[in-house]
This record gives structure tokens, sequence and C-alpha cells, in this order.
């Protein structure tokens, strides 16, 4: 998955500048904590993101000049998702730092509303991201495009929940 450093930076919390090799590890190992699947059953997705963006930060060296556009983004994305995780029929696919949802949504309106998630008629999908982060590219891009550029990593309940049954049994 493709994700900006300054998302990364985001998702994890930081928001000192400039940021060091060790405040990228420790706000790994917090979130870390915080949204293993472990503790949290219902947070598989932050989880995810949560590794996703360590990915982004753990090598990268130039690190003086990022800034975090959020205090508080994985708090609001890991709100969102808890808030629609028992939904029957979502489909939830991560895409850099957004959060994309389709699948059977019709029946799930108001609930998906309620989380903050906002619809994007073009894609015929419901997405997820702050107020204050709006795309900075104003193409019409299909989903596809987006999966090209950011990477793609879908998650479905249902299926997780399958795969729990079986290992159980």
């Amino acid at each position: 998955m493709k994700m900006t450093p300054n998302d990364a930076l985001a998702i994890l919390n930081i928001v000192v500048n400039p940021v060091t090799p060790e405040m990228i590890t420790t706000a790994y190992r917090k979130a870390a904590m915080l949204y293993h699947p472990d503790r949290n059953p219902s947070s598989l997705e932050m989880m995810q993101l949560v590794n996703a963006a360590y990915d982004v930060l753990k090598d990268y060296t130039d690190v003086s000049h990022l800034e975090a556009k959020s205090q508080e983004y994985g708090e609001e994305v890991s709100r969102a998702l808890n808030a629609i995780c028992g939904l029957q029929g979502l489909e939830i696919e991560i895409c850099g730092a957004w959060i994309w949802i389709s699948g059977n949504t019709k029946e799930h309106k108001e609930s998906l509303k309620a989380a903050g998630f906002r619809w994007g008629a073009a894609k015929k999908c419901w997405y997820f991201r702050p107020a204050e982060w709006k795309s900075k590219n104003r193409k019409p891009w299909s989903m596809n495009q987006i999966r090209d550029t950011y990477g793609s990593q879908s998650y479905n309940p249902e299926q997780e929940n399958k795969k729990k049954l079986s290992v159980a049994a």
C-alpha cells in the first residue's frame, strides 16, 4: 500500500516537528498497543493502517520537513471504523490513508453518515477522511486509478468472522 509520509504521521498521531526516528518508533508502539486486534477485536483495519504508516516512516530519512495535518487522525479513523464494524454487507477498502466503503451500503446510509463517512457519487462508494483533509487532485479519478496510485487493502468483516469460526472449530 502506498501512503505519503504526511499521511503516515497523521495515522501515528505525530504532530511535533522535527520528527525523529525514536518518535516514529514510540508512536508506532503506542498505536500498536492501542489498536492490536488481541486487545481490540474490531480494530483489524486500523492496525493495518498503523502497520502501513510505520512501513512508510521506518526507513524515511528526511523527516525534518514533514508535518501532520490532524492531531487525532488515528482516533477519528478508529471511531469511524468501530461505528460500522458490525454492519452486514459492507466491503471496507483502505487506499492510502482514506477508507472506502462499498457493498450493500444503501440500508446503512444513516449509520455511515453518523460515523463521518461521505458519499462519493462518482465512485459509488462512501469514504472517510477528516474534515480538513481535502484532495489536492481535482481530476475525476476512478477507484482503479486510486488503487493504482495509493495501493489498496481490502477487508471484509464477514469473511474475517468466518475465518475465526473455522479456526475455533
